[in-house]
């Protein structure tokens, strides 16, 4: 790992961090735009940032109010989607990933554990992580691509 790498990554955790802490009253539920999340499509230009959101979503989800069970799955939910939109970043899949795995893999959890309805969550979800996603990371991603000094 670069220099580099290793302060890029860095700085993707602790902007995801500060964003989920700046707006946790609508980071965390089951009802949520995780503005944060806008960050989940930068690993199709940024390869680091497939670590940096996984340590940045295990550390806000510390603060958050489903314990364990969201720090450790909710964060393998992030890294899983993270190497997905990385690896298919040339493709849709790149964009829905984030979407998708967020609303069916937190729905799941929640239910399991703490038997919260699957399919509305699954749709509250989903919609905010499409504002997150869409909304804002679409137009952050050609932000950074505009600025980002070539590798």
């Amino acid at each position: 790992m670069t220099t580099r790498y290793i302060a890029r990554t860095g700085i993707i955790a602790a902007i995801y961090v500060a964003i989920t802490f700046v707006f946790a009253p609508i980071s965390y539920g089951q009802i949520q735009v995780r503005l944060a999340e806008s960050l989940t499509l930068l690993p199709m230009i940024m390869p680091e940032a497939v670590l940096g959101l996984f340590i940045g979503c295990l550390l806000a989800n510390l603060m958050g109010p489903w314990g364990i069970v969201d720090i450790v799955f909710g964060s393998l939910t992030t890294l899983v989607a993270a190497y997905i939109t990385y690896r298919f970043r040339h493709t849709y899949i790149a964009y829905l990933s984030p979407i998708l795995l967020n609303a069916f893999g937190v729905s799941l959890y929640l239910y399991a554990f703490f038997q919260i309805p699957y399919w509305i969550t699954v749709f509250y979800i989903a919609a905010g992580q499409s504002v997150a996603v869409l909304a804002l990371g679409i137009p952050l991603l050609r932000l950074v691509k505009k600025h980002l000094p070539q590798q």
